[in-house]
């Protein structure tokens, strides 16, 4: 049986017990009611006429009962009590109810009338079980005579069956309304529990605890709110590892930025940047009955991807730049051939060591100034690609760096690529007739300091707007947002560096990292 089903037999169950038990208690109640309410009656019956002058006079007359009978009868049917006896000291009956019961002794107690007291008592007497009371009749002091009215317990049993339909009325209105609220509460627990029963639910939990901490993806489940109180709903330990979130509850505040945000339809595949890694998400929203109540998140680590395909990159800018000067060759080789048919043999060879010198010279310049071979070849590769572009890509005189202590190769590529890539991207886009394009590196060591200067001829970055930049999402170049300058930012921030930018020909973005300390 569903959890719904067996909550609502366990309320009808307790709702029998408390509204039985309520039942009873109400005809307890109005019996004791009743008895209270006899009491009451009898006592002011019996009291009335015992101190009643017209009693004490009829009972000095020579026939008390023609006197008494017809109105103690009169106030009998009156008060709607069941006997009113007028007596003497001894006993003897002067009225009844029933009048050949006069001139009878009296069947019950009377002693501590005639010790003056009003009594009231329970008593077995000539109608059956009766509730009495017996008061004492005085002249002048001296007991001249008792009264006792009373009620039957027979006529107090009908007045209690005939409040019985409304009590159990009452209680029956009471259990439907009840048993309609607990078959409305069990409809919404069925809803919200799908209808399964505890087993399905304990299974349930288990297998999804399990799977959610077996998986090799983060996920991370967001309720409707998403403000800085909320928390997340569901965090598996992948999560945690990739977000470096804390054991126990998470508050939402404790996110990325770029993931606490909800937007419209899902999204597959987003890269988003925590303070190391590079994170590819996937966004899912949950939907109820057409309405958004949460979202899904599923991470996965693209860190050392990126490193890779940033690596890749730099080998491809270098192979590119490898094909262009081949081809160069080739028509270089076609023209030097020409020359020498021609005989003109001196121009051959100036033509032809001319470029080689230019070439080598960059090429030995960098091979020796710079220490890392990865950035040596890096920079090389962006000049043959600056040039297919029609930019001039030029790395300064005095580019020098030696063994960096705290970055590795792939944090250089990284660093320097996505810098000159930007720029050969802003310049190249801004590239006219008539107008020189360029792009100008410098990478070196300078006070314990790494520095790493690029200008082009671009627009630049709008003053004060650099951090802006410096997240996914934004870019100067139309198309698809790039993560070039985020990616940038993320190593910065990584060796506690500085990011900025500086006033130029044209735009300058500098960055300077410690390159003393602890190392990688």
């Amino acid at each position: 049986m569903s959890v719904a089903g067996q909550l609502f037999l366990l309320q009808l169950v307790v709702l029998v017990l408390v509204i039985g038990v309520g039942t009873a208690l109400a005809v307890i109640d109005q019996r004791h009611e009743n008895d209270e309410s006899a009491e009451r009656a009898v006592t002011a019956v019996a009291t009335t006429l015992a101190l009643s002058n017209g009693t004490v006079e009829a009972l000095q007359t020579p026939d008390p009962t023609a006197v008494l009978q017809p109105e103690t009868e009169l106030i009998r049917l009156a008060t709607g009590i069941d006997f009113i006896v007028v007596m003497t000291p001894e006993g003897v009956r002067y009225t009844h109810t029933n009048p050949e019961m006069i001139g009878g002794i009296f069947s019950g107690n009377t002693e501590r009338a005639l010790a003056g007291e009003t009594f009231t008592e329970t008593y077995a007497g000539s109608l059956g079980p009766s509730v009495r009371t017996v008061a004492p009749v005085f002249d002048d002091g001296r007991i001249v005579g008792l009264v006792s009215a009373g009620v039957t317990r027979e006529r107090i049993g009908h007045q209690l069956t005939d409040s019985l339909p409304t009590i159990f009325s009452v209680a029956a209105i009471g259990l439907v309304i009840s048993a309609f609220g607990a078959f409305v509460l069990s409809r919404r627990l069925r809803r919200q529990t799908l209808g399964m029963a505890p087993d399905e639910l304990r299974r349930m939990y288990e297998h999804h605890d399990a799977v959610l901490h077996s998986i090799g993806e983060g996920l991370v489940v967001l309720g409707r709110d998403t403000g800085d109180s909320a928390e997340a709903e569901v965090v598996n330990d992948e999560a945690r590892r990739l977000l470096d979130l804390p054991e126990g509850r998470v508050p939402v505040s404790a996110l990325p930025a770029s993931l606490r945000h909800q937007q419209e339809g899902d999204s597959r595949d987003e890269t988003h940047l925590t303070a190391d890694r590079v994170l590819l998400v996937s966004r899912e929203p949950v939907e109820r009955n057409g309405h958004r109540v949460g979202t899904v998140l599923t991470l996965r680590d693209r860190t050392e991807l990126q490193s890779i395909m940033g690596e890749l990159d730099s080998v491809r800018g270098f192979a590119e730049s490898l094909r262009s000067q081949a081809h160069e060759s080739a028509n270089r080789l076609h023209t030097i051939i020409t020359m020498v048919e021609l005989g003109r043999y001196e121009d051959a060879i100036a033509f032809a060591t001319e470029d080689l010198r230019l070439s080598q010279v960059l090429i030995d310049r960098l091979m020796t100034a710079v220490h890392e071979p990865a950035l040596a070849a890096l920079l090389l590769g962006k000049v043959g690609v600056a040039a297919e572009r029609g930019v001039d890509l030029t790395v300064t005189d005095d580019t020098a760096l030696g063994p960096v202590t705290r970055l590795s190769a792939r944090e250089l590529v990284t660093l320097v690529g996505n810098l000159v890539d930007n720029a050969i991207d802003a310049a190249g886009s801004t590239n006219s007739p008539g107008s020189d394009a360029w792009v100008e590196v410098s990478v070196r060591e300078e006070n314990s300091m790494l520095v790493v200067q690029v200008a082009d001829s671009g627009p630049g970055i709008p003053v004060g707007e650099l951090d802006k930049y410096a997240v996914r999402g934004y870019s100067t170049k139309s198309g698809p947002r790039g993560l070039g300058l985020a990616l940038v930012a993320q190593v910065v921030a990584r060796h506690n560096g500085t990011l900025r930018t500086e006033p130029s020909l044209g735009s300058m973005v500098v960055v300077e990292i410690p390159v003393e300390g602890a190392t990688l």
